[in-house]
């Protein structure tokens, strides 16, 4: 049974158990104390933490999933993996155990023919909690399983909490027998490799307190409403359906594994390195194909970091499996679309945007790739000249955190150096990592209290009447005060506080428009200045400020005004995004989508998908092209439609955000039409004149524009034109002329600081005739011995050593040992030719030698190796220790 098969006949089940169907949620949780969804009953944690009220009493999900903490475990295992998808029943207060367990039997073990999964109910064994009596009676007594495969356990594998206040329960476990040939007899108990657990369902009939342990904690009694929350991961059912070995073998997984393979000229099941490596492409091309769907870009911070590093490790893997730097990422992520697009149609629709994406990314790595190398080089050259034989640990983790440089090439490439690597600092910097990682998740937990809040108030009050797009003030009513993240009765003058009002016309920030400012007045009483406004839970505005004078009480009558002249100015700049976000895709084609903006008063940023830069002609047309429409003075219109009807008339969409049945467009005629909810111009006159001041790249494949609007741009020009005719004064120059004219003073400048470095190594080098002129004889070897003056830099002591080597020619044996002390740290460079390594002579023996009478160390190749030391005052004794060991070897 195909795992789209296997979704299709879950929800249709549950639907015919009058449960509502639900779509899975974008991968990018709405939770904002989560990043990513990590679990199927995420997207209804809000009804479960009573935070708001579910429009269904019963729902079935088949839900996307990512989780990352064990990226490391991925492939070494065949069960660990970043993205999945579970499986979920779920009841809100309406029924328990008595119908979720035998749902869950018949869905099971009912025939095909049925709509049922067809498993043989002989080779299913259950888990209750220690003291769910009652769980064990349903599932003994009315299900019908012997009471020898229902098994007990403890708090750890049979009993469900958030980790933070709120509900919590029992869990009871079904697990199927992979059969003898997998492990011993006896269950679950006994051997959970061969019983392996496919449904969880989770009985939350009590409410939790805090503190405790994941194993103890106060429970505080009975839930008003006993909940049921089941998860069943599809790749792992799928296994058991498909009867293949691991989730890396189901027709999802296996059809991109297999294409890796074939690919990269690996046979799967040969090595296991190379299997290891297979099954982490496979499950990571998945992720990263997943995660793209859903509006998620590579970046350095948050989800983009997460997507990035996983594509990165794919493309490691791949080039260590083919020995080459292919570029495979096109076809591979074809083979996960097509993969996975019997349960999410919407892949196919999205296919140009994820390829674009992802191969972008494989691109930049390839640079990074390069740039990484030059780092490493950096870094080889500080180790040596330090004396030391290690690459440190902090650098191997700068390569690998800040540059996504994997430590097995770090390894590779120092060992090709003749050093090694600090591995144990390295893993340790990990470490840490991942504990502050750990850390701040459990931070983020404990922030339930402040959303829970919110969510009381959205369920008391409502939700927050918007007024912004027609009007500037408004008469309302206070029906919330946060003090400290607590409510409050009422709030005094320099208290910081939060508001909830009955109605408003304040913009809370959202799509890239910042939020309004102004003020709210209780008359006779007291004014907050408004700083921010926020929508925490959808529908429910937040004005955050500060008590300027008086006091502010719950119920009070009060006028809400906003600073009409700001909000019109970032009404100006968001107006201008629409038309630049035209203007580029005129320029580059459908391609250039929205990758993010921020709307100010009189300035803006839009960052936009592209691989390569606009360059200053086509930014000039951009530029040219968005005020000549904007003098054309169209009319701005917005008005509400269904999300179908608006992107069949063409509106664009921005991927990653969400969007209800009904929509707001704003269209300027026919040359821009967007679903946004942000606040605009009347019409594009209005926005008088747009200045784009650069273009930048702000991450792979994503391109950003910064433009000055209204009279910020007029004051900008302003501001240029002064800047030009001060330098056309000072340069004796006509303004058309000065570009000429400055890059004319840049070439040359650039001359005389390559001549003048030229001639500093050509006097460093003059040295070399005499140095080799000078060579001590020691037996039938030629010996060099110096120390070249203080200001000599590392590079141009290699370059001498070589040049002396060379004159020294190869009719004997040879060695070059040059020291130098440029700020107080002593660098010695020895250089050997053949003869003298077929003699004994070993450049980085002797660089060694030098260096540890320096107090340092060092290594490198034998015919040229470098090091370093701390002591200057044992320059003498290093040299005379090559001395006397070149003596003693010749």
């Amino acid at each position: 049974m195909e795992t789209a098969e296997i979704a299709r006949r879950f929800l249709a089940f549950f639907e015919k158990n009058e449960h509502t169907a639900v779509p899975s949620a974008s991968l990018v949780a709405d939770d904002p104390t989560l990043l990513f969804v990590p679990a199927g009953m995420v997207p209804f944690k809000p009804y479960f933490l009573g935070q708001r009220t579910p429009p269904y009493d019963r729902a079935a999900s088949v839900q996307k999933c990512i989780r990352t903490i064990d990226i490391e475990e991925v492939g070494k295992t065949s069960r660990h993996a970043t993205f999945f998808q579970m499986l979920g029943n779920f009841s809100f207060g309406d029924y328990f155990k008595e119908k979720a367990i035998p749902l869950a039997w018949r869905l099971m073990t009912a025939p095909v023919s049925e709509g049922g999964f067809g498993i043989d109910p002989e080779r299913l064994w259950v888990t209750v909690y220690l003291d769910d009596d009652e769980a064990a009676r349903i599932w003994r007594d009315e299900v019908g399983v012997p009471a020898d495969r229902i098994q007990r356990f403890g708090v750890e594998e049979n009993y469900w909490s958030m980790g933070v206040p709120g509900p919590c329960g029992p869990c009871s476990e079904i697990f199927y027998d992979r059969g003898p040939e997998y492990g011993a007899e006896g269950g679950p108990a006994a051997d959970e490799d061969r019983y392996v657990e496919v449904w969880n369902l989770v009985f939350m009939q009590y409410e939790r307190g805090e503190g405790g342990t994941k194993k103890d904690y106060p429970i505080l009694g009975d839930l008003p409403k006993q909940n049921i929350d089941t998860g069943m991961g599809l790749e792992r059912l799928a296994t058991v359906l498909q009867g293949v070995d691991n989730i890396y073998e189901t027709d999802t997984l296996g059809r991109i594994l297999q294409d890796a393979a074939e690919r990269t000229g690996v046979a799967y099941g040969d090595d296991e390195r190379s299997d290891v490596m297979l099954r982490v492409v496979a499950d990571h091309v998945r992720s990263a194909t997943m995660l793209v769907s859903d509006g998620v870009r590579p970046g350095n911070e948050k989800g983009g970091y997460v997507l990035r590093r996983i594509l990165r490790r794919s493309i490691r893997n791949l080039r260590l499996l083919s020995g080459s730097d292919a570029a495979y990422l096109h076809g591979l992520t074809e083979t996960a679309i097509t993969a996975m697009e019997g349960i999410y149609p919407e892949l196919r629709t999205d296919a140009d945007r994820i390829h674009e994406v992802i191969e972008t990314e494989e691109k930049h790595f390839s640079d990074t790739l390069r740039s990484g190398t030059a780092l490493f080089s950096r870094a080889a050259e500080r180790t040596l000249s330090s004396g030391s034989a290690q690459i440190s640990g902090a650098d191997a983790f700068q390569l690998h955190d800040t540059y996504g440089f994997p430590i097995d090439l770090t390894l590779e490439m120092a060992a090709e150096q003749g050093l090694g690597v600090d591995e144990s600092t390295f893993r340790t910097l990990m470490e840490e990592q991942r504990e502050t990682a750990k850390r701040d998740a459990k931070a983020k937990k404990l922030g339930n209290a402040d959303i829970s809040l919110y969510g009381r108030l959205l369920e008391s009050a409502g939700s927050t009447d918007f007024l912004g797009y027609t009007d500037h003030e408004s008469e309302s009513r206070v029906l919330g005060l946060i003090v400290d993240g607590e409510s409050v009765g009422a709030a005094s003058a320099g208290d910081e506080v939060e508001l909830v009002l009955d109605r408003t016309p304040f913009y809370a920030e959202s799509g890239g428009q910042l939020a309004d400012k102004g003020s709210v007045t209780a008359a006779g009483r007291g004014t907050v200045d408004v700083a921010d406004v926020q929508r925490p839970v959808p529908g429910l505005f937040v004005h955050r400020g500060t008590v300027r004078e008086g006091t502010v009480a719950l119920d009070d009558r009060v006028e809400a005004a906003i600073d009409s002249d700001r909000r019109a100015s970032v009404s100006r700049s968001h107006s201008a995004t629409h038309l630049i976000h035209s203007a580029l895709r005129n320029a580059l084609g459908p391609s250039a989508g929205q990758a993010g903006s921020e709307n100010q008063p009189g300035r803006l940023r839009f960052d936009f998908t592209a691989g390569q830069s606009l360059g200053d002609a086509r930014l000039a047309e951009v530029e040219d092209e968005v005020n000549t429409v904007l003098s054309g003075d169209i009319q701005v219109r917005d008005f509400q439609t269904s999300l179908d009807e608006a992107l069949s008339m063409g509106a664009l969409a921005m991927f990653g955000e969400k969007y209800g049945d009904r929509v707001r467009v704003v269209e300027m005629s026919d040359y821009s039409r967007e679903l946004c909810g942000g606040t605009h111009v009347g019409a594009t006159g209005q926005l008088g004149v747009v200045k784009l001041l650069g273009e930048s790249s702000v991450g792979s494949g994503v391109r950003r524009v910064e433009a000055a609007v209204g009279i910020d741009a007029f004051r900008r020009l302003s501001r240029e034109s002064l800047l030009v005719s001060r330098l056309s004064e000072q340069l004796k120059a006509p303004r058309e002329e000065l570009p000429e004219r400055i890059d004319s003073i840049v070439t040359r400048l650039r001359s005389a600081e390559k001549e003048i470095e030229r001639m500093r190594a050509a006097q460093v080098l003059q040295q070399a005739g005499e140095l080799a002129a000078g060579a001590r004889q020691y037996g039938s070897a030629l010996l060099v011995s110096h120390r070249a003056p203080d200001g000599t830099t590392a590079d141009d002591l290699r370059r001498l050593a070589a040049d002396v080597r060379q004159r020294l020619g190869e009719d004997r044996p040879a060695v070059v040992a040059l020291i130098t002390v440029p700020a107080d740290r002593p660098a010695v460079v020895v250089a050997v030719n053949k003869r003298g390594q077929d003699s004994g002579f070993k450049a980085g023996d002797l660089v060694g030698l030098a260096a540890r009478t320096l107090g340092g160390g060092g290594g490198g190749k034998p015919d040229l190796a470098q090091g370093g030391g701390s002591d200057t005052s044992a320059v003498e004794s290093a040299l005379r220790a090559v001395e006397q060991r070149v003596g003693e070897t010749a």
